[in-house]
């Protein structure tokens, strides 16, 4: 595996690969991987000749600067993780490579953006696109690859690649959990082992509520997820949405859609948390 950090020495490295008529799946990440982000990297290695992982935290899409300065950072371990998983390349390039200068362009994706994150963190999703955006001009993937825990960037990336007429195909992949249900998440090695202990209560929370949405309302049902979470000392909780999957707008009926996710975020002490379930999905 090569490890790569300008922009050029991707886009030559790859041309090379193209030119020879290789397929190229990219898997854009922020580091501190685990084993969701090995997931999305197993399958682009099994559907592509060459799959390319960049790491790179992007302070563009970090309204909370200290959320951004302790943000976990493990180059060294990371890259040992995509060699495992048979990744070709580690895209890791710094600040300075992919903000030569300030990027003032305004991504408007409403209302798929002014829900929920969007309301919650005001110009995230506008800093997702720029260096996503960026990432996509830069490697020119046939397919990319990103996880459903962060089900309403998912959503928006799609958008955007439809507004930006790329030729691209946007491949979601399932949630991965630990064992005990905990949704993997790189925020994870961030809790105590109290805290860790204490958010299991998320997800064993939404699973219940799939039982729950089996005999009550939509409304019973969100009602008995939020107080769930608000009981749990030290949780707070940000919101609790149940949504259709594509326009991410609240339902209120389970009629309203084939398509029904509940998604939620949370602080668990200091830690924003986030994760989803399906209620409802056609096959």
């Amino acid at each position: 595996m090569k490890v790569i950090t300008t922009v050029s020495q991707l886009k030559n490295e790859l041309n090379g690969f193209r030119e020879k008529g290789k397929s190229i799946g990219l898997v854009p990440t922020m580091g501190a991987l685990h084993e969701g982000h090995a997931s999305l990297v197993k399958r682009s290695v099994e559907e592509n000749d060459v799959t390319v992982v960049s790491i790179f935290v992007n302070p563009t899409q970090f309204n909370d600067k200290n959320d951004l300065k302790n943000y976990p950072r493990n180059l060294e371990a990371d890259c040992e993780l995509l060699r495992a998983v048979g990744a070709t390349i580690a895209f890791a390039p710094e600040v300075e490579e992919m903000y030569p200068e300030p990027d003032t362009r305004q991504f408007h994706f409403a209302p798929l953006d002014t829900v929920m994150e969007g309301a919650c963190r005001p110009g995230h999703f506008n800093g997702v696109a720029q260096i996503v955006s960026k990432l996509f001009y830069a490697a020119e993937p046939d397919k990319a690859y990103f996880g459903e825990k962060d089900f309403q960037q998912l959503a928006i990336i799609r958008e955007m690649v439809r507004r930006l007429g790329l030729s691209l195909q946007i491949i979601g992949c399932p949630i991965v959990r630990e064992s005990d249900g905990l949704a993997l998440s790189s925020r994870n090695m961030l809790l105590t082992a109290e805290e860790r202990t204490r958010a299991l209560a998320i997800s064993r929370t939404l699973f219940e509520s799939l039982n729950v949405a089996k005999n009550s309302s939509l409304h019973d049902t969100r009602a008995f997820v939020e107080k769930q979470i608000n009981k749990v000392d030290g949780f707070r909780l940000e919101y609790y949405r149940i949504v259709d999957g594509n326009t991410l707008q609240e339902v209120e009926e389970w009629s309203d859609s084939d398509y029904i996710v509940g998604c939620i975020a949370l602080f668990c002490g200091n830690i924003r948390l986030i994760d989803n379930i399906k209620y409802k999905e056609v096959k």
